[in-house]
């Protein structure tokens, strides 16, 4: 390695969580995410996100953080896609999760919904957008149509619609 270059290589968001299991049971059952690493106050999981108990986190961090006067959950959001979002709101729906808002389309067409984890986290599902392009296409919209209404290059539309 170069001396005059440092290396840094980015791994994943964390969040902090008052409930280490309940987030946990949330993110494998309701949101079906397979657990990567259990190191018991931090959870990793293979979608590329880990959550972490929060007093032992505060713990970490000491006492002068301002940790717990922070909302980071206004800030952010964990980013999921799925072309089932109506089976997913429909199970969302049967656990009492609060919703941001439930299955809205979006101004490039991509349908969406957003809502709470047991934390407040807002988490946003929404459809991947090679399934609006296809969408789109079955809709009768030509390549260009498409990519304008979509806000993608046509090229990843001609990609999208090649490999049916």
């Amino acid at each position: 390695m170069n001396d005059d270059k440092m290396e840094l290589k980015y791994i994943c968001p964390l969040i902090t969580v008052k409930d280490i299991e309940k987030s946990r049971k949330f993110y494998e059952e309701i949101m079906t995410q397979e657990v990567e690493m259990d190191h018991g106050a931090n959870v990793a999981f293979k979608g590329g996100f880990a959550i972490h108990d929060r007093e032992h986190y505060q713990g970490l961090l000491g006492e002068s953080s301002l940790v717990n006067t922070i909302t980071p959950k206004l800030f952010m959001e964990l980013y999921f896609e799925s072309e089932d979002l109506d089976e997913i709101c429909q199970k969302l729906e049967s656990v009492n999760v609060k919703f941001v808002h439930k299955i809205q389309e979006q101004p490039w067409g991509q349908r969406v919904m957003r809502f709470y984890d047991p934390d407040g986290y807002i988490i946003e599902v929404g459809e991947p957008l090679e399934f609006v392009v296809r969408r789109f296409a079955s809709q009768g919209l030509s390549t260009g149509e498409i990519a304008e209404r979509s806000s993608v290059p046509v090229e990843f539309v001609k990609m999208v619609l090649d490999q049916k």
